[in-house]
């Protein structure tokens, strides 16, 4: 089971409540902001990931849109899985499948470097 959910706390307690073993965090106000505002919402996704992770909850994370934005949220040590497959597939009309998910993979493993 997943519970897919925004990375707020009373969120995350409710899903830890519930024994989710998995628990994606919706990216979509951290893809979708800028400057400031947009490393608020990277630290509230880091805090909401380790929070998840120390309660035994395997934290994930998605609609990290675009290339530029990935890299901060693939760095977030608890985060197990990013599920970006519709970014990828949209890239891939542009550049291929294999290249798409190639230059993601690199992007995501130069964050964990």
């Amino acid at each position: 089971v997943s519970l897919f959910i925004a990375p707020e706390e009373a969120q995350v307690e409710a899903a830890l409540r519930l024994k989710a073993p998995v628990i994606e965090l919706h990216t979509g106000e951290y893809a979708h902001a800028a400057g400031e505002a947009q490393l608020r919402e990277l630290a509230r996704l880091s805090a909401m990931a380790e929070l998840a992770a120390r309660e035994r909850s395997q934290p994930h994370a998605d609609h990290s849109r675009a290339e530029d934005s990935v890299r901060p949220v693939a760095a977030i040590p608890q985060v197990a899985e990013l599920n970006i497959g519709h970014y990828l597939i949209g890239e891939a009309v542009f550049t291929g499948l294999e290249s798409a998910v190639r230059r993601m993979r690199e992007l995501m493993d130069a964050a964990r470097a």
